[in-house]
């Protein structure tokens, strides 16, 4: 699993921004520290509310100069409607293919749905330099993270 310290790994994915556009993890750092908020799946409650929880705290993180983004298995359509339903004004990340849920290690099945391979709950903060500032994985997709430490660590 990645941790504090190490080098995150890059990627380039297909993003949900209102469109759908690609998003390379090197080059968004270019603009400043990253936030990876990864969750399970779209239009779930505790996914819902999470998001919603980061939305009322974007101001927060932009602020600190970060960028955040939401990353799950959901196609970029799914997510797209998904960021409607919500009202998100930050872009979500689509890992359909799971490359970046394996590169990250934070690959779980979520029985209950009958879904093999989505992300566990989980924040990355990557800072200028692609070095892991803060990460916080959960093994219990209930739990949601701690909203204040990711806020402090992105600043």
């Amino acid at each position: 699993m990645v941790s504090v310290g190490d080098a995150a790994p890059d990627f380039t994915a297909p993003i949900a921004n209102g469109d759908v556009d690609e998003i390379t993890l090197s080059e968004a750092l270019d603009d400043g520290p990253v936030v990876l908020a990864f969750f399970p799946g779209a239009f779930t409650s505790v996914c819902s509310h999470e998001m919603n929880s980061f939305q009322d705290r974007l101001d927060e993180l932009t602020e600190a100069g970060a960028t955040l983004y939401g990353v799950s298995i959901d196609t970029p359509f799914s997510q797209n409607a998904f960021r409607d339903e919500l009202g998100l004004e930050f872009d979500l990340v689509s890992d359909s293919g799971r490359e970046i849920v394996d590169a990250y290690d934070i690959s779980m099945d979520f029985e209950a749905l009958g879904v093999p391979n989505v992300a566990k709950r989980a924040v990355f903060v990557i800072d200028e330099d692609q070095e892991v500032t803060y990460a916080w994985v959960s093994d219990d997709p209930g739990v949601e993270p701690d909203y204040d430490e990711v806020i402090d660590a992105a600043t």
